[in-house]
């Protein structure tokens, strides 16, 4: 495990850069999708910062928060694109998409460990066989916790946020991308959630036809529609609120089911990468649970198909712009 001296010793050197403007607390629909993008951005980065201690004390739930802090800001940089496309964004993209893969293999091993504990039902020969889980668990932590404590991790905070803050995306002076800057949030949100969920719907259509690596691909365009709308959470307002709980209803719905075949696909790669009997790694292979989260999946696309797709009037876009 990490020592205290040295994970505190590492969070002071892996703050966000100071922030050069004062920003709203809340989002609005008349609000310029620079300032927007900087108030959502900010928001899921302090949430990694805030989850480093306890990743790096080995506390799962820490871990899984982070994670999904990540996977918040990443979507958020996807879904303000092409406005934030500068010469840095790659370089951004790549340390974040470093860091989401040290986390990854932990996280998978604390998942895998949580199933096969649950269903061992005390069998002496799985509780035997979670010893080499663990074990490697342990070393993937150690890995891990190195990774956080390094200079590199706290190079793409800062350099994080000096992007979010003030990169080149943010200067540039072509008509385009001061008209993307300027662009109303509720115009651009209401463009890109209908983009994304006609896009999701449509592979969700050959649901039951894809194959592993497929279906993976199509919880992440589920997570990233689930994550936009519950960054935007600040516009829904009157009535839309029930409309986009019952939308993000049918989503979690999805990626639920979606992230445990993707559990359990993690879960025989591993069991194999460890070279184990099959007492724990047979678990994983579940074909009826499988056509059961496939189905699970499948109902709740059907029903977010039927609802109407998202309108400007959800977002109101009808209040007065703001700088």
């Amino acid at each position: 495990m990490a020592r205290p001296t040295r994970s505190s010793k590492a969070t002071a050197g892996a703050k966000p850069a100071a922030s050069r403007n004062t920003l709203p607390g809340r989002l609005s629909p008349g609000m310029a999708c620079d300032t927007a993008f900087r108030i959502i951005a900010r928001r899921h980065l302090a949430a990694v910062v805030a989850q480093y201690d306890g990743t790096c004390r080995g506390d799962p739930d820490a871990l899984h928060e982070i994670r999904i802090a990540l996977t918040h800001l990443r979507t958020a940089i996807r879904f303000f694109s092409p406005m934030v496309d500068d010469a840095l964004r790659p370089e951004v993209w790549a340390e974040l998409k470093w860091l989401n893969s040290q986390l990854g293999m932990v996280r998978d091993l604390d998942v895998a460990i949580e199933r096969i504990t649950s269903e061992a039902g005390g069998e002496l020969a799985v509780i035997a066989e979670l010893r080499h889980w663990e074990e490697k668990r342990a070393e993937s932590h150690r890995l891990l916790a190195r990774a956080l404590q390094s200079a590199r991790y706290r190079r793409l905070v800062e350099q994080t946020s000096s992007w979010i803050e003030s990169g080149p995306w943010s200067t540039h002076r072509s008509k385009v991308a001061i008209r993307l800057r300027r662009c109303p949030l509720a115009d651009h949100g209401t463009t890109q959630l209908t983009e994304w969920e006609r896009t999701l719907l449509r592979k969700a259509k050959r649901l039951h036809k894809l194959d592993v690596e497929k279906r993976h691909k199509l919880r992440i365009l589920n997570k990233r529609l689930t994550y936009s709308i519950e960054s935007l959470d600040d516009l829904f307002s009157g009535t839309s609120p029930t409309k986009q709980k019952s939308i993000l209803k049918q989503l979690r719905k999805a990626q639920k089911s979606l992230g445990r075949l993707n559990d359990d696909a993690r879960g025989q790669t591993l069991a194999a990468s460890l070279n184990e009997a099959t007492e724990a790694g047979i678990r994983f292979l579940d074909r009826k649970r499988e056509k059961k989260l496939l189905q699970t999946a499948s109902t709740a696309y059907h029903k977010l198909n039927r609802a109407e797709p998202f309108r400007s009037s959800d977002l109101t876009p009808d209040a007065e712009p703001e700088d």
